[in-house]
């Protein structure tokens, strides 16, 4: 058995778990989200010792059931820690000029082009300006804040002669040399 997927998911206090066929809807203190998984996945509410959990069981050994197992399992998993306590992405800005500022929800990005790049805020996740180089996405939806995260790092990725660019809080960028004057 999959080792992830046989783990039962805990539910925290305050947190209600929908189950209607293979559709699962979480709500809890931070909003709800709903997600259509797998209709072959076996997703059940238990309560065991007088705790509630959610348990995913598979109907077959065979190898795509097995894939889905650990994977269905993590999808829930993250949906009840997302309404709870949230997640969030982290991005530096290297450069000379580079900055970030805050338009209402929006932000506005400063990369070293012409004009100034706005980054429209979309619904579910919240832009916050730690400092004029720092830049934190957060949200509830796990897939979401990652897509956000990575679509404003496309904007100017970090290049290898400089290291100048948007990167994710504690990436290393491997450096090149430059032309060796000869």
């Amino acid at each position: 058995m999959s080792r992830i997927g046989r783990k039962p998911i805990p539910l925290p206090e305050g947190v209600e778990v929908a189950i209607e066929g293979s559709k699962v809807t979480v709500k809890g203190p931070k909003g709800t989200l709903e997600k259509e998984l797998h209709p072959d996945m076996i997703i059940r509410q238990v309560e065991e010792e007088g705790r509630k959990a959610i348990v995913v069981e598979r109907p077959s050994d065979s190898k795509f059931h097995k894939s889905l197992h650990g994977l269905t399992r993590t999808l829930v998993a993250n949906m009840v820690e997302g309404v709870t306590q949230g997640f969030q992405k982290e991005l530096e800005i290297h450069g000379v000029g580079y900055r970030a500022t805050a338009k209402g929800q929006d932000i506005e990005l400063a990369l070293g082009f012409s004009h100034p790049v706005l980054v429209k805020c979309p619904e579910g996740i919240e832009f916050e300006i730690v400092t004029p180089t720092r830049i934190r996405v957060k949200g509830i939806d796990k897939q979401q804040v990652g897509q956000v995260a990575a679509k404003i790092r496309a904007l100017r990725k970090p290049e290898p002669y400089k290291g100048k660019g948007i990167r994710y809080a504690g990436e290393q960028v491997r450096r090149k040399a430059g032309k060796a004057a000869g």
